[in-house]
């Protein structure tokens, strides 16, 4: 039996999310470290170009410009030495306000949504411009040359330099704002849809009607020999961890070459332990050890896991967060509704597509590989199991979820979609009678499930 509301986190708990948030913030800054390495060369390499056309140049003709720099190398060094002082000064700045607000983020939202800030394009382009900003004027700096008899003065290049200062105060007020806005509830449920949507279109290409792949023909599992059970062997494990990603062309190929048939036994997401096996050969007799290092070199192993080829991982994103706000001390039911709204979006654009077939063919249409296969049943119970169970004493909740099943029910097209659907229809409306004390309320969510029941049965 699901208790009422989610248990409060353990020490251990948050000990545990305080880890993994650290260990994401460490990715998070090496990314930004990179970025901000790539635009030091750049900022170098300009600078190497702007001081070659100073030294080509006449100094009077540059001076003779009206939106050129043209003081001499006193005023040079110290307008430089502001804008290198005054960039490092803000790049520290902005960088702690980023680390404040992924901190932010992991305890309202969960730790494994840090990913997508640290993948964020305008935080990077924001401190790869400070870092680039500072890194050019001290090449300038350096070659600004006093002597009377020596003088020399980079009129172009200090310009240049000013030019990027005026842009790094843009692209501050820039940060100030998108910073403020990144952390939004709104932002970050709708990015995860989008991440959502997108999984749909890159996993599920196909919409119904139109015609299968190539590889992907009219199998049936009676094309599996009977004895596969007895006379396979179990390929196992190197590492532990997520399966991030199979290439499954690089499977075909070994299938093909070697004439057998794999069967991949997890799936993308599955958490796999070492030894333990992650695919199955027929016939046994002719794996060996060069076959099994091949199949395991197909498989993308990690420390956690990725949208790549995972759907159900963005999934498990608004899951969270709606969890998340449905706990005692968040009690946000809203965030929850705008989680559910995504999720039927997503479930809605899925149920138009075609489920791809779990088994692979040759060219010659002779079975090769078969995979774990993903069904709409498997991905309506991630979307809305939890959610079910944590929010049983919402009445705002389960009003929504309702609704989501009767909006989903008119895109399916599969018998099989709909018995999933109606399975979880009734679980909601049996849990609201369990749960919900208010006569009104429960007549109000017997309503919404005679609805949902009424546009399944008419799909």
């Amino acid at each position: 039996m699901v208790s009422r509301t989610m248990p409060p986190l353990t020490r251990l708990t948050l000990t545990n999310e305080i880890r993994q948030a650290q260990q994401i913030l460490g990715l998070a800054a090496l990314q930004l470290l990179v970025c901000a390495h790539l635009d030091g060369v750049l900022a170098i390499a300009l600078s190497l170009i702007t001081i070659a056309i100073d030294q080509a140049q006449d100094t009077e003709v540059l001076s003779e410009l009206g939106w050129a720099y043209s003081l001499g190398p006193n005023g040079s060094r110290a307008i430089l030495s502001a804008i290198a002082s005054s960039m490092v000064s803000v790049a520290t700045t902005a960088f702690s306000i980023t680390i404040v607000a992924l901190q932010l983020a992991s305890s309202q939202f969960g730790p494994r949504l840090l990913r997508n800030f640290m993948q964020d394009t305008g935080n990077q382009v924001v401190l790869g411009t400070f870092i680039a900003t500072f890194v050019y004027s001290l090449m300038v700096l350096r070659t600004i040359n006093g002597v009377e008899e020596n003088e020399f003065v980079p009129h172009l290049a200090v310009t240049c330099g000013i030019g990027l200062a005026i842009a790094s105060i843009g692209v501050l007020i820039y940060f100030i704002h998108h910073s403020a806005s990144s952390i939004q509830v709104d932002q970050v449920v709708r990015r995860v849809g989008d991440d959502l949507n997108q999984a749909v279109d890159r996993l599920f290409p196909e919409k119904l009607g139109q015609g299968k792949s190539i590889g992907l023909g009219e199998l049936h599992p009676t094309d599996i020999p009977r004895n596969f059970e007895r006379d396979s062997r179990s390929i196992p494990c190197y590492c532990s961890g997520y399966i991030q990603a199979i290439d499954d062309s690089q499977l075909m190929k070994i299938a093909t070459q070697h004439d057998l048939l794999v069967k991949i036994q997890p799936r993308p997401g599955r958490f796999v332990v070492k030894g333990s096996a992650i695919a199955w050969v027929f016939p046994s007799e002719r794996v060996n050890k060069l076959m099994i290092a091949q199949i395991n070199d197909a498989f993308v192993m990690g420390a956690q896991r990725t949208e790549q080829q995972d759907v159900e991982f963005s999934i498990d994103q608004l899951v969270e967060i709606a969890i998340r706000a449905l706990s005692p001390g968040i009690n946000d039911p809203f965030t929850a509704i705008r989680c559910i709204d995504q999720l039927s979006a997503a479930l809605c654009y899925l149920a138009q597509r075609d489920i791809p077939s779990p088994y692979r063919s040759d060219d010659n249409d002779q079975l090769r590989v078969i995979v774990e296969p993903i069904t709409f049943a498997d991905l309506i119970d991630a979307a809305f199991n939890q959610i079910r169970q944590y929010g049983q004493s919402s009445v705002a909740v389960t009003l929504r979820l309702l609704e989501a099943i009767a909006t989903i029910a008119h895109f399916t097209h599969r018998s099989a979609d709909r018995v999933a659907l109606r399975r979880h229809a009734e679980m909601i409306e049996r849990g609201s009678r369990q749960e919900i004390a208010e006569e009104f309320d429960r007549q109000a969510i017997k309503d919404r499930y005679l609805a949902a029941v009424k546009a399944i049965e008419l799909a």
